[in-house]
């Protein structure tokens, strides 16, 4: 008799599928003006490919989580708005993934790296409040993978989002974006705190590197102006899914990824805000495995600390009734009498001194 699938958990909460919604919006409309009107040097056919290979790549991994898993597929169930909702997460970083990348005339490099970025999803987890969940970025591993493995690829050029655009009107693109961006973050992801310590960050490591090593300060902080690196600000480094929701957490992970940033760049390593992030949400995965092993060690512990305890207590409750039945019971002297006190008389016992009773026989 197979087992019976149970339902799938709801994939994200409200607030969060709000946000990956507007996320999804904001990249498709981005996208059409880059392709219309901001100059977009991708042929305009790799948006689709890019898309068909994320959605399809998302549907079968999916299909195949939930046959091992034992539960319904999560695209199944709430029509045809649950299975957009389903499929925003792949919309977004394949979108993502193809407009920051630039592999000349090679389509299969782009597919390569969307496949990654969204297969990553199920292979790189971490255990969550009692759930497997991914710890690594999706858009931003799949394009550090694409730099590491070729070479010769690269990140779209700074002109690629105002390449058209004169007389001021570049300027626009990177308000509209910090305008929706930080309302966005806000309001639904709440990661203001670690777009704070990143914008933060990156400043003071410009200015640490310019100091150690003599570079320049005012080149270290003019890429905080550039529409790639508010792009990433607001729509890459704060993916909800792959970053902490505390405080602190945030303050950690967005200064130690521009901390991360400096020690590449001084290390002369190329399009390091990529490869920083991917390590600072490794860093945060091998974290919580930790974290996850610990409690379950300390929780095992408890439980035999508290076996133990209850084993101590039932043994010394069995020695206090041992105890008290021996005090009830009668005592016996030493010529076996056993009878309650003033309940009988027992004879005195015979003892070398009593004296012998002398009868007279007759001669």
């Amino acid at each position: 008799m197979s087992a019976t699938k149970t339902a799938a958990a709801p994939r994200h909460n409200p607030k969060v599928v709000t946000a990956l919604r507007r996320f999804a919006i904001s990249i498709s409309v981005l996208n059409i003006f880059g392709y219309t009107v901001l100059g977009f040097e991708q042929p305009w056919t790799w948006p689709f490919i890019a898309l068909a290979t994320g959605y399809t790549t998302e549907i079968l991994l999916e299909i195949l989580g939930a046959r091992v898993e034992g539960r319904a597929p999560r695209f199944t169930g709430g029509g045809a708005k649950g299975f957009m909702e389903f499929l925003l997460p792949a919309h977004i970083t394949s979108l993502a993934v193809n407009m920051l990348t630039y592999v000349n005339d090679l389509v299969w490099v782009m597919v390569f790296g969307v496949i990654v970025a969204v297969g990553t999803k199920w292979v790189l987890r971490a255990p969550v409040k009692g759930r497997l969940r991914h710890f690594m970025n999706p858009s931003n591993f799949g394009i550090a993978v694409i730099l590491l493995l070729f070479p010769w690829a690269s990140i779209a050029p700074p002109y690629h989002f105002t390449e058209y655009l004169d007389g001021g009107f570049d300027w626009l693109v990177p308000a509209i974006i910090i305008t929706l961006g930080t309302m966005l973050n806000a309001k639904l992801t709440e990661r203001m705190w670690l777009i704070l310590a990143w914008v933060g960050g990156f400043a003071l490591q410009a200015v640490i590197r310019g100091l150690l090593f003599d570079t320049s300060i005012p080149a270290g902080l003019a890429m905080m102006s550039g529409v790639a690196f508010v792009l990433f600000t607001n729509y890459m480094i704060t993916d909800p899914g792959t970053t902490p929701s505390s405080k602190w957490g945030q303050i950690a992970f967005g200064g130690g990824t521009a901390a991360l940033y400096g020690v590449l760049t001084a290390m002369s390593v190329a399009y390091g805000i990529f490869f920083a992030t991917a390590l600072v949400c490794a860093i945060r995965g091998a974290f919580l495995w930790t974290a996850d092993v610990v409690s379950k060690r300390r929780a095992e512990e408890a439980l035999a600390l508290a076996a133990v305890t209850h084993s101590v207590a039932q043994a010394d409750a069995v020695q206090a009734q041992a105890g008290a039945a021996q005090a009830e019971a009668p005592v016996a002297d030493a010529a076996g009498c056993a009878c309650p006190a003033g309940a009988c008389a027992c004879p005195a016992p015979a003892t070398a001194e009593t004296e012998t009773e002398k009868i007279p026989v007759t001669a």
